[in-house]
C-alpha cells in the first residue's frame, strides 16, 4: 500500500521539489494548486518522470477547499498518510531588504499582518485540524509544516546570530506561531503514532529568497522530505534544517 502525500502549494519552487522527492521515494504525491492549470502542468512534469502524481484545487483560506480535501483523500484512499503544510507567502520583500529598515516593525501594516498570518498560520492549523481524522487512519502519519529559522525567538534575540539584523516582522510572528501550533500538536499526538514537526528550508532561490540565495529549491525541498518519511524512533515537536535541531 503506497503512501498517499498532500503537499500545499506543491505546484512550483519547493513544493513541487518536496512531490518530486517524495515521488521518487515511492510516495504519491497529491498537490494542492491555487490555480487549475499549473497543478495540471505540475503533474504533466512529474507524471513523465514516472511519478503517479495528482492534483486538487486548493486555497488554504476556503473553506469549501479544505471540505474539498477532505472528501478526496477520504473517497479515495480512506486515509492521509503526510501532510506537508508548504504554501505560504511572504509580502516584506526579501530578508537582506529588511536590515536597516527603520520601520520593519512599527510601520508594518494591518493588512499584511492578517493576509501574512491567513496564509502562514490560520490556514495552516484549519487545514490540519479538517485532515488530522484521516491522518489518524494512517500506520504512521506525518506532518511537516514548513516553517523558517526566521520564526526562533531564541536567534532573533541573540546579537551573534546570523539572523539578527533580519526582521520582517509579520513574516517572522507568522511562523513563530506555526512554530507553536507544531509544539503544541506534537503534545497532543505524543502517544500516537502521527509525527509533527517544523522544517526550515535554508535560504533557498525563490521568490522570497531571491536569486542569490545559495541553495536550489531542490536543497530546499530535502528537509521536509526527510521529516515526512522519518521513521517510527524519528523526531517529533521539534524544528530541523536537514538533519540539524534549531532552537525555538
Amino acid at each position: 500500500m503506497s503512501t498517499v502525500a498532500f503537499i500545499t502549494g506543491g505546484n512550483r519552487g519547493i513544493g513541487l521539489e518536496t512531490a518530486r522527492q517524495l515521488g521518487k521515494e515511492g510516495v504519491i504525491p497529491v498537490i494542492g494548486s491555487r490555480d487549475a492549470e499549473a497543478g495540471r502542468q505540475a503533474v504533466a512534469e512529474l507524471q513523465a518522470e514516472g511519478i503517479p502524481a495528482d492534483f486538487i484545487v486548493f486555497e488554504a483560506s476556503s473553506t469549501a477547499d479544505r471540505d474539498a480535501a477532505y472528501a478526496y483523500f477520504s473517497d479515495k484512499y480512506g486515509r492521509l498518510d503526510v501532510l506537508v503544510n508548504n504554501a505560504g507567502l511572504g509580502l516584506e520583500g526579501q530578508p537582506a531588504e529588511s536590515i536597516g529598515r527603520a520601520d520593519a516593525t512599527s510601520g508594518v501594516s494591518e493588512e499584511t499582518l492578517r493576509q501574512t498570518f491567513e496564509a502562514n498560520f490560520f490556514g495552516v492549523v484549519l487545514l490540519t485540524q479538517k485532515l488530522l481524522p484521516l491522518l489518524k487512519k494512517s500506520q504512521a502519519g506525518r506532518i511537516v509544516n514548513v516553517s523558517s529559522v526566521l520564526g526562533s525567538l531564541t536567534l532573533h534575540s541573540d546579537p551573534e546570530a546570523s539572523i539578527y539584523p533580519i526582521k520582517m516582522f509579520a513574516y517572522d510572528t507568522s511562523k513563530t506561531a506555526l512554530n507553536a501550533f507544531t509544539v503544541h500538536l506534537a503534545h497532543e499526538l505524543k502517544d500516537t503514532t502521527i509525527k509533527v514537526n517544523s522544517a526550515h528550508p535554508g535560504w533557498v532561490q525563490t521568490r522570497l529568497g531571491g536569486s542569490v540565495a545559495p541553495l536550489t529549491e531542490a536543497d530546499g525541498a530535502k528537509t521536509s522530505v526527510q521529516l515526512a518519511t522519518v521513521g517510527a524512533d524519528g523526531p517529533t515537536g521539534q524544528l530541523h534544517h536537514l538533519g540539524q535541531v534549531l532552537p525555538w
